[in-house]
């Protein structure tokens, strides 16, 4: 295989992982609170010569970074609904007793009581514990700027946390908006963003740009593959020519 097979194979190997993200964040373009991801590439000189104009590069797949832009807020008018203002995320506690982070603030109240998602992941306050919201509470609780939850005579219920992440392109993502930190990572309670009770965030995907990406990717994959197709196709005449002389 020749210089051009590789380049061209690194290339359409990193337009396909580029591919599943956009397609995912198309799927959830829908999602309340859901970030999109993008690949991080680079271009890698083969020969180590340092020089930024070398002609051929191959092409590395360095991960994927969030955009963690914010999205747009729509009023709900459901009381358990939050949405974050600035930079924090949501803490949910996983199966595994792990706390993930999102922004997802559809928030409902399951059978025992705890504050949960809609898709059952219990939200967290400022110490990592799930909320625990007394029945006759119910769905007269207000929720403060601050995540402070109140019953209607003003008792304090509890606090929902609100976590600064240094950098959120590390966090894994475990699907339906939630990451979890590196090892290492300890998120930290934030006091320099907000809560919006009765609002929810939309996704920041931008289908139109998203499809326009998709389109691009779908370009330039088949201009990859159909290099590799010629650089093979001259190798498969030039051995038939070599045959006929000898």
């Amino acid at each position: 295989m020749g210089t051009t097979n590789y380049v061209s194979l690194s290339l359409a190997t990193a337009l396909e992982r580029s591919l599943d993200l956009a397609a995912h964040n198309m799927a959830n373009a829908s999602t309340a609170g859901f970030k999109t991801s993008h690949p991080l590439l680079e271009a890698v000189d083969p020969k180590n010569s340092g020089d930024k104009t070398q002609a051929v590069n191959y092409v590395k797949d360095n991960g994927i970074y969030v955009d963690t832009s914010q999205g747009a807020m729509v009023p709900t008018g459901n009381p358990l609904d939050v949405a974050v203002n600035g930079s924090a995320w949501l803490g949910y506690e996983t199966p595994g007793g792990d706390v993930a982070y999102g922004r997802d603030g559809r928030l409902t109240i399951d059978n025992e009581g705890r504050l949960t998602t809609v898709s059952g992941s219990p939200v967290v306050d400022i110490s990592g514990s799930p909320i625990t919201v007394p029945q006759e509470a119910g769905q007269s609780v207000t929720i403060a700027i601050d995540g402070t939850i109140t019953d209607q005579d003003g008792g304090q219920i509890g606090r929902i946390g609100l976590f600064e992440i240094g950098d959120p392109s590390s966090m894994n993502a475990l699907g339906n908006g939630l990451f979890l930190p590196p090892a290492g990572a300890n998120p930290e309670q934030t006091e320099t963003s907000t809560i919006s009770q009765g609002y929810v965030e939309q996704s920041n995907v931008k289908p139109v740009v998203e499809m326009i990406h998709l389109m691009d990717i779908q370009r330039a994959y088949e201009r990859a593959v159909k290099l590799m197709d010629d650089e093979n196709n001259l190798t498969k005449q030039a051995i038939q020519r070599l045959g006929r002389v000898v």
